[in-house]
């Protein structure tokens, strides 16, 4: 199939504290003690294997997480030389989704899946992303037959090596585990791209309970572009995308940060950290020049 657009995503969540209930039977109307029942039924559980593990070992696993953000951002996939050369990304936008209801935003996802079959873009979206979507599509009753049907064997959504379906860039750029699976902010590092910066995922509860879910939609926005520039790097790479394709989708980034920027300060505080990560060399050209 050839996808006619590029969805980049990704999700911002916090423990889903009101399944101790009925994992642990807490009886707690506290959000503060049904997180640590949560936690420590997992502690329970894994001490039968290692005595040494203490809640702040625990990773919960994805069903336990809830949504409490996803951003994306859409481009249209160009082909101008047909269907054997190489692709080209006319960016529309860069946003979140605005219901503070997980049940909508969930919904929302994979509704705009169904209608558009996307190619979709993460980072780690294979093991953790997507996971936690389908566990909490299935809590909310959420039918989206053409995210399992749609393709055929080998080229799907949920065929781990299909990249032109869903590119996990973890796993692509680490040839699916036979090299270390390294974070985003340190391949960010290495490329001249912005990276984390201000906020980190372990900020995100603390941000949720403050009642600050805008600023944690503004984060998780940023961490979106960053997938992009990484991704496009990887489609150069890969000889998927050629050089003025390339420099043609970083600026085409520049210019629509800079047409939002009066809204949406955070997207200047990208370009401000991007500039300052590449020295001013956003483009391949003025890697050429500096050589």
């Amino acid at each position: 199939m050839q996808h006619r657009s590029l969805f980049v995503f990704d999700i911002e969540t916090v423990p889903d504290v009101t399944a101790a209930r009925n994992l642990t039977g807490c009886d707690s109307t506290d959000p503060a003690e049904q997180n640590a029942a949560l936690f420590e039924h997992f502690v329970v559980q894994k001490r039968k294997t290692d005595p040494s593990v203490t809640a702040a070992d625990i990773f919960l696993r994805q069903p336990f997480w809830k949504v409490v953000a996803i951003s994306f951002l859409e481009a249209d996939i160009i082909r101008p030389d047909g269907p054997s050369g190489p692709e080209q990304y006319v960016l529309k936008r860069v946003a979140s989704g605005t219901k503070d209801d997980e049940a909508e935003v969930v919904s929302g996802f994979f509704k705009m899946l169904e209608q558009k079959l996307p190619r979709l873009v993460s980072y780690n979206g294979r093991s953790f992303d997507m996971p936690v979507l389908r566990y909490r599509g299935m809590k909310y009753g959420v039918s989206a037959p053409r995210y399992y049907q749609a393709g055929d064997k080998w080229n799907s959504y949920n065929q781990r090596y299909a990249d032109d379906w869903h590119c996990d860039l973890l796993e692509a750029l680490s040839d699916y585990g036979a090299s270390a699976r390294c974070k985003m902010d340190e391949v960010c590092s290495v490329l001249g791209l912005p990276g984390k910066f201000g906020v980190d995922g372990s900020k995100v509860s603390e941000m949720y309970a403050a009642g600050k879910v805008q600023e944690i939609r503004d984060y998780c926005e940023t961490d979106v572009m960053n997938t992009y520039l990484v991704y496009l790097r990887h489609m150069l790479m890969v000889g998927k995308v050629d050089p003025a394709g390339y420099n043609q989708a970083a600026e085409d980034m520049i210019a629509y940060i800079e047409q939002e920027q009066t809204n949406r300060p955070h997207l200047m505080e990208f370009l401000a950290a991007w500039d300052e990560a590449c020295e001013s060399q956003f483009t391949l050209d003025n890697f050429k020049q500096t050589a």
